[in-house]
């Protein structure tokens, strides 16, 4: 490790001094591909277009969850008032309850991830063409993803550049 340390720091006062010519030679930008998708126009419109399609479902998931917590507070409040039969039958009431609420909540889940995925497959060749002309245009020799850095110039990123072209494409 200490060996390994050594060449780092040499090879990196050895590489300093290039830097800066390095750095006139090449022209880099930074994309945040998350950020260029998510603020489409088209990812957008699928928001609110997923928001009606799935928000009858979720409405009906979140009555299930409310009788759920009220079946289990009356057990707590009154299950030792309750004669035996009654809390069984209350009990097992819950259970089922809640056994809805976790099918149906897995199954609108699984709905959503694949609605997700598909309109991420539809909308990835106008991001991928969106980026290769933002790239082309500005004469990028690289281009570093977003996620990989710690902090950067504004100046470097291009992402808005990048939305707005693929607002542009149809």
């Amino acid at each position: 490790m200490r060996n390994f340390s050594r060449i780092a720091l040499l090879t990196a006062s050895l590489l300093a001094p290039l830097a800066p010519a390095v750095a006139d030679e090449f022209k880099i930008a930074v994309l945040d591909y998350q950020q260029a998708l998510l603020e489409s126009d088209a990812a957008k419109r699928y928001a609110v277009d997923s928001e009606k399609r799935f928000g009858p479902q979720l409405e009906k998931l979140k009555k299930l969850e409310s009788e759920a917590e009220r079946l289990q507070k009356r057990l707590v409040n009154e299950g030792d008032k309750l004669t035996q039969a009654d809390r069984e039958r209350l009990d097992l009431e819950f259970r089922q309850k809640a056994r809805d609420l976790q099918t149906q909540t897995n199954e609108l889940n699984q709905a959503k991830a694949l609605s997700d995925r598909e309109v991420l497959e539809k909308l990835r060749p106008n991001l991928n063409k969106a980026v290769e002309e933002v790239i082309k245009k500005g004469g990028y020799d690289l281009v570093l993803d977003r996620a990989a850095l710690v902090d950067l110039k504004p100046s470097l990123d291009i992402t808005k550049q990048v939305i707005e072209r693929m607002n542009q494409l149809k």
